[in-house]
């Protein structure tokens, strides 16, 4: 094995260990609420960059770069917009309102939250919410697995599956033994490292491509390849169209951030609702930032395929490795800048495990808490309630290794579809929740069952007959969802003035 390269596994392990020590260290969890929420006593600070981390998954440092190499800047700079507008618009307006309402009524998970909020004695509410955050987060920290064994395979030559399955160990191990606390700190730490691999990328990949002017030629070579309004690839001689219709679905990503469970929790767990508002600058920006820079990555690393020093990737999930394959080429530059590049490759790691962490932690509350806890009315002390909710990280990580042992997928699609499903589940029905005091428990119940029911149908039934209909299924499912949401509610029996009160006392 090369001097680089060793460098490089080292600078890794030193990461991975570290974050193992951030489980050892917290691993002191009195109870469910600190086991799930911290205790809710994250700050202004940590409670930005832990929620922005547990958001931007491989994606950000595989998914988006690699689109933006193989497909131009429109679809990736259209998500990345929406994705942008989407992260201020929850800080504002669902951040505070969540945090203050979980907290009067004791709630620790979303469909905790919303059950108790309808006053749902049915308890369709946490189960329908329980099992889709168990259906939806499994592909999603799949992809986050299948992102680890993209990396240790392509870069040192490890077999794929033995890779994932370490990498799922170690955040299993912390996630386990730590709970929230240990997921945001280590998010904390995996946002600066992510960071710092974006901005190293960027800056060694102008270089080896010649300079900003060479990037910005050769991408004006390919047809509508820096177009916001065409659709291509590097190897179309010319370019489609990317129509309206396409992008507004394609920005409907940010609708996806009301529902997602392993971001409102942040919300829920901060230690003051009055520091939401630091925590909304920084995370947002940050967001941004972050965002933007994958987008310049991707088009980087055309021009760095031009030079040379990159090859030529045929397909998508193909460009996803362009970080990975970067960071091996800045490590061939002595030792220095081989503990440079291994830094560079634990930022993927971070990315990976910063949202495959508090997914894990997502499913495992659905299980324990919504599932065996309220719906089937097991009782547990706080000691054996941890320990099942542990098993239950264990289990969804098996789950996601398996469903991921496929090394040929896209990582940004496989997330694409999970997003969309959190967001048409969720998303809707929280917005209601938290600002239309006439919503009641049926309305809830239809728009969750009729948002997660389109993505589905959208996405295998409707959306291959192609045309108009070829848009992002989260679209067409938050609409869905709202509209059952808003009707069946008008047409059921309103809520109690028990509810009424409560709503209004919160609002005030």
């Amino acid at each position: 094995m090369a001097s680089s390269t060793i460098c490089i596994l080292i600078a890794i392990i030193v990461y991975l260990v570290g974050m193992l020590y951030i489980g050892v260290r917290y691993s002191d969890n009195k109870n469910s609420e600190d086991f799930y929420l911290g205790g809710r006593k994250l700050g202004p600070v940590l409670t930005a960059m832990s929620t922005e981390a547990s958001d931007m998954s491989a994606y950000l440092l595989m998914g988006v770069p690699g689109l933006a190499f193989f497909c131009g800047v429109a679809e990736a700079s259209w998500t990345a917009i929406g994705l942008s507008i989407g992260t201020y618009l929850n800080w504002l307006f669902v951040a505070k309102r969540l945090r203050r309402y979980s907290a009067k009524i004791h709630s620790i998970t979303v469909p905790d939250f919303l059950a108790t909020r309808f006053r749902d004695n049915t308890r369709l509410i946490e189960t329908l919410g329980a099992l889709m955050i168990i259906v939806f987060f499994v592909p999603y920290v799949a992809s986050g697995f299948s992102a680890c064994g993209k990396l240790f395979n392509s870069l040192f030559g490890f077999d794929y599956m033995t890779s994932m399955i370490v990498s799922a160990i170690v955040i299993v191990a912390y996630c386990a033994m730590g709970g929230f606390m240990a997921a945001s700190v280590t998010s904390l730490i995996q946002s600066i490292v992510m960071t710092f691999a974006l901005i190293v990328v960027l800056i060694f990949g102008i270089r080896t491509a010649g300079g900003w002017s060479q990037v910005v030629e050769n991408a004006k070579a390919i047809p509508g390849y820096l177009s916001l309004t065409s659709s291509t690839n590097i190897f179309a001689e010319e370019a489609g169209r990317y129509t309206p219709l396409m992008i507004v679905s394609t920005m409907a990503w940010g609708l996806g951030y009301f529902g997602m469970p392993h971001i409102l929790v942040h919300f829920m767990a901060v230690d003051n609702e009055d520091n939401l508002k630091v925590s909304r600058r920084v995370g947002s920006i940050w967001c941004v930032v972050s965002l933007f820079v994958a987008v310049i990555i991707g088009i980087v690393g055309y021009s760095m395929a031009k030079a040379g020093a990159l090859p030529l990737f045929g397909t998508e999930p193909e460009a996803e490795n362009m970080i990975v394959q970067s960071a091996s080429l800045l490590s061939k530059n002595g030792i220095f800048f081989a503990i440079i590049a291994g830094f560079c490759l634990a930022g993927i790691l971070a990315a990976t495990m910063s949202t495959a962490d508090a997914q894990l932690l997502g499913a495992a509350s659905g299980v324990t808490q919504n599932l065996l806890r309220d719906v089937f009315g097991m009782k547990f002390d706080d000691r054996k309630n941890m320990s099942i909710a542990r098993i239950t990280v264990v289990c969804v990580a098996i789950l996601g290794v398996i469903f991921a042992s496929n090394p040929s997928s896209s990582i940004f699609r496989v997330v694409s579809f999970a997003w969309a499903g959190f967001g048409a589940t969720f998303g809707p029905i929280m917005l209601f929740a938290l600002f239309w005091k006439r919503c009641n428990k049926w309305g809830a119940i239809a728009g969750m069952f009729s948002g997660a029911a389109t993505i589905f149908i959208w996405k295998f039934l409707i959306a291959p007959i192609g045309g108009v209909f070829s848009i992002y299924e989260l679209f067409p499912a938050f609409i869905v969802s709202s509209l059952m949401i808003f009707v069946v509610s008008l047409l059921t029996e309103a809520p109690s003035g028990e509810i009424i009160q409560e709503f209004e006392s919160v609002n005030s």
